[in-house]
Parts: structure tokens; sequence; C-alpha cells
């Protein structure tokens, strides 16, 4: 499926995110719904996430991974029933992976991709717009919960998710005929507050640390190199896909770390389509999976995998390692040293 991907300007794009409200077209985020008496068993046999204490009505972040603990995806999962479930993918087939994993599981599970394209409703005015259409009773929605009402006759799931690092919903359309009616009932709805037709800004996302699937982490990227193992329950009960490997990563620990960078000179023109290598002196100490200038923190700001062993800097989760060096554009590289 193809993604709407320019409304003009991507700076002008970001700056109406963060400081009015953007609406994208996110139909490409395809779901994989599960549906069945061993429907929540199935779920959780997918992800290494504890779902024993999500309720119908809930939202979770998740990793989906393979027997190796490599990531297949990362999808919201959102709970529509008691057995019905959505999982909104990222850029990935989940809808085989889980067809292939429930022909072998012995469990009695249906699973299809229901036809409920999203739209993504972002930033600080985005519930100001959302009062505006369901009334002041959305704002009781809470943060990852999601409810299932109708706007003018059309029938949705609202749920407050979204990628963007600002406040924000995502409205999927359970009647894919009224689809033109939706889009133009919300950017109606929202000009008052200034509302834009957008995209997905590289910009924010990359300053919240919002990971990409394919940019950021793939298939060969495990949970605990990213710092995501607050999404990864070793000791519950419940089995899933992964589990022993997961547990042999973590008690062997692991080689390299995500982390967050500044890449000194000229503002970036675009960003990256490629990872670059990112060195410490002739040596490559791993590599730079996404970098955009920011016009707000007025320098480059990237995400990166750098090994382990260079430097306590590079070690931290958290910290923000600074790249001292310059742009290679004929070679497509970081050259620079880490200093704290």
């Amino acid at each position: 499926m193809y993604i709407p991907r320019d409304f003009g300007d991507p700076v002008e794009n970001f700056w109406n995110l963060v400081e009015r409200a953007i609406l994208c077209d996110v139909s490409v985020e395809r779901q994989v719904e599960v549906t069945g008496p061993d429907a929540a068993r199935f779920v959780q046999l997918l992800t290494p996430r504890n779902l024993s204490n999500c309720q119908v009505g809930q939202c979770k972040y998740v990793l989906l991974t393979s027997q190796d603990g490599g990531i297949i995806n990362d999808p919201v999962l959102l709970r529509l029933g008691e057995n019905h479930f959505w999982l909104s993918l990222a850029d990935s087939d989940g809808l085989l992976w889980a067809k292939g994993v429930a022909t072998f599981a012995g469990m009695a599970v249906e699973i299809r991709e229901p036809d409920v394209s999203p739209l993504q409703l972002q930033g600080p005015r985005s519930l100001d717009i959302m009062k505006a259409m369901f009334g002041d009773d959305i704002e009781a929605l809470k943060y990852f919960w999601l409810i299932e009402t109708a706007l003018d006759g059309i029938p949705v799931v609202v749920s407050r998710t979204g990628w963007s690092s600002e406040r924000g919903y995502e409205i999927y359309l359970r009647d894919s005929r009224l689809g033109d009616k939706l889009w133009e009932t919300i950017m109606a709805a929202g000009e008052p507050f200034g509302l834009q037709p957008g995209h997905t800004s590289t910009i924010r996302r990359i300053e919240g640390a919002m990971l990409s699937y394919h940019a950021d982490m793939d298939i060969n990227t495990n949970p605990f190199e990213l710092g995501l193992d607050r999404l990864v329950d070793l000791d519950m009960k419940s089995e899933f896909i992964g589990k022993q490997a997961l547990r042999s990563i973590r008690a062997e620990g692991v080689t390299r770390l995500q982390v967050g960078l500044e890449i000194e000179g000229q503002p970036l023109a675009r960003p990256n389509e490629k990872h670059w290598p990112l060195r410490a002196g002739s040596e490559d100490v791993g590599y730079v999976t996404s970098a955009v200038y920011s016009p707000r923190l007025e320098k480059n700001i990237a995400l990166g995998i750098a090994r382990i062993d260079q430097g306590a800097v590079l070690a931290k989760r958290d910290a923000w390692a600074r790249i001292a060096g310059c742009m290679r554009e004929e070679a497509g590289s970081v050259v620079g040293s880490v200093i704290v």
C-alpha cells in the first residue's frame, strides 16, 4: 500500500505537529485481527510482554519476537473484547507470521486482516478537536485505551495512541465506504484549531527516540539491545516464542546498545535513507540508524547502535553520546570520536 508522505515542507509539517495538530492517513498500518476461544493465549504466545493484566478496552505497545529472540514487529495491541484483539502493525508482514504460528499452535483462533484503515490526529490541539467532534467526555479517554463509538454516523474505534511523541489519537474506520466523509469531517472540525493535513514527522519521532522498524530495529535486533527490557517478562508462567533465546541473551549480556547521537556540521539536507557507519578513530564501532536535522534543537540528531566496549557513555541506555565529526556525503558515513 502507499502512504502519503509529503504535504509540503517537512519542517513546516513538524511545526504544525508540535504547535497545533496534523491529520495523517496511516491506513498503510494494517491490523492483524485475532479472535476465537484461545485468542488471549495465542496473542501471549506472540509477545514477551506480560498481557495477563491487559483489560478489554486497553492498548499495549508490544514486541513480536522470533525463536531466536529477534524482533519481527513492534505493534500496538488493542483489546476490543475478551477474545478479540488487533495488532496494529509496523512495517513488516506480521499477518503471515501470525498465520504461520497459528498453523502449528494447536489453538482455536481465527487470523484475518480487517479493513479498518486508521487516521492519526496528533498534536497539542488534538484534544480540542476531539472535543469538538465527540464532546467533552472524550477527555476521559486514558493514554493507551480505546473506545468504540460513532462520528456523524461513521462507526469508528478511537484509541489514545499515535506515532508522534505528541498527544494524539488514532481513529480506525469500521466502514470503508465512508473514508472520504471521515477525513472531511475531521478536517472541518479542526479548522478553527489550525489543523493541517500532514504525515508522520521524522524530526519529532527522532527527538522523542521513537523507533522505526527496519530503520532502528529488525529481526537481527533483540529487545535488550534497545533498552526495551520492560517489554520482556522472562519470569511469567506463560510461554512465548523466543523465551529460551531471550533468557540466554539476558544471561550472557549484550555486546551493543542503542544510543542517541548529535552530529556536528552543517544541517542535514534530508533524513538518512540507509545506515551510516559509526567510527571511533579508524575503527567501526556501530552504525547510525536514523538521522535528521531538528530545527527546534538547531542540531543534527540521530539514533544508532554502538558497541558497549567503546566507553561508559555508550553503555548507558539513556545517555546522549556526542559525535564530534563531519558528514561524508560520498561515503554516507559519520566520522568522529565519542566525547562526554
